[in-house]
Order: C-alpha cells, then structure tokens, then sequence
C-alpha cells in the first residue's frame, strides 16, 4: 500500500485497545466485513515431525471467548500436523485497511456434535466435496477426482449428505494474539496480547 493511501490510516494507540483481544478481534472484524473482499481468509501455519514450518490459507469459522475455528478433512497433511505438534499459528491480513492478526496458542478437534452443526450448513456440493477428495493424497489426473464425485453424488442422491467422520473442525485456543496497523514509513502500530496467569497483558512492539 503507497504512503498516500497510510496518510489516511488511523493510528493505532495503547488508549484505543480493550482489555480482551476476543473484543479487540470483534471491533476489527466488524470492519473487515464491510470493507475486506474475503475477510474470513487466513493462513494456518505448523509444524511437520521435524520441525518443518507450513503454512496454508484455510478458512475462519467463528471465534470466541474459547477461541478461533476452522474446518479441515482430519486426513490432510495439516490435520496430521496439527494432531502431532498440538500448537499452531494463525495470521489475518486485511489488505484495504492495512491490518494484520496473528493469533498463537495450544490447538484440539472440535466435538463431533459442533462439526456435524456446521457441516449441516454447508452447500451441498461442498458437502459431496468433502466425502469426494482424498485430500493431501496423490492422484492420476482430474477425470479421477471427478469419478470420485459422481460417485458420491449417486449413493447420495435424493438425501441429506452426512458429515464424514474424515472431516470436521479444529479450534484454536489464543494465548497470543497481536494487531497490527500499517502506518508510514513502515513505523506500524503494532501490540501484542499475551496470556499471562490467566490474565491479558498488552505491550506495544516494535514495527
């Protein structure tokens, strides 16, 4: 973003923060989906085995008091990932308003009942799509992945579509979270919120 579009960002100010980042979070989603083309888009990272970063831009779900939501085929490389590290990363950017979030902290399946829930409001092809790719896992060619649909479409038609049990979500339980707002001259605002004895404790960073 050139510094004439930063001249009008608003800064950001110890003063203009609220002591949980689930509010904090809320007040900028607010104003994410109204003026971000895909607001909900963020990139989950991990760690494989090795300790080998990845990183994959997933979907957000909800958040809340407990923490931030997404949903994923349990068999994925990701899954695997996560179930082993049992940690993970995830970063918002919103690019018209020149914010970013990264939110930190331990990671665990939602139950089974919240992903039937969600999965029941779910397009139906996005349904079959869940029970038809074998996510993370090679194939021939397209006409392959295609077959596996028609398929699925057929021991499906005229029903609802369950919800796989390969397929459900995972939350995210923030211990850190941080804002941080483009300025000029790459001199961003930029705070951190960081769990401490049960408490939140908020320092401004360096950009």
């Amino acid at each position: 973003m050139g510094d004439a579009k930063r001249l009008s960002l608003p800064l950001l100010r110890r003063g203009d923060l609220v002591a949980d980042p689930i509010d904090q979070f809320t007040s900028w989603w607010e104003v994410a989906q109204r003026e971000a083309a895909l607001p909900e888009a963020m990139t989950l990272a991990t760690v494989d085995a090795e300790g080998r970063p990845d990183a994959r831009m997933v979907l957000l779900k909800g958040f809340g008091a407990v923490g931030f939501q997404f949903f994923t085929n349990y068999e994925s490389v990701k899954a695997a990932q996560l179930d082993s590290a049992g940690n993970a990363a995830l970063v918002l950017y919103w690019r018209e308003l020149d914010r970013q979030i990264r939110i930190r902290g331990a990671i665990e399946r939602l139950s089974a009942t919240a992903s039937d829930e969600y999965f029941a409001t779910r397009p139906r092809d996005s349904q079959l799509g869940a029970w038809a790719s074998p996510q993370s896992q090679p194939l021939s060619d397209r006409a392959e992945l295609d077959a596996r649909l028609t398929a699925i479409s057929e021991r499906f038609e005229g029903s609802e579509v369950p919800r796989p049990e390969h397929w459900g979500g995972y939350l995210v339980r923030h211990e850190l979270v941080e804002f941080w707002q483009g300025q000029v001259g790459r001199l961003h605002d930029r705070f951190e919120y960081r769990l401490a004895d049960g408490a939140w404790q908020i320092e401004r960073l360096g950009p």
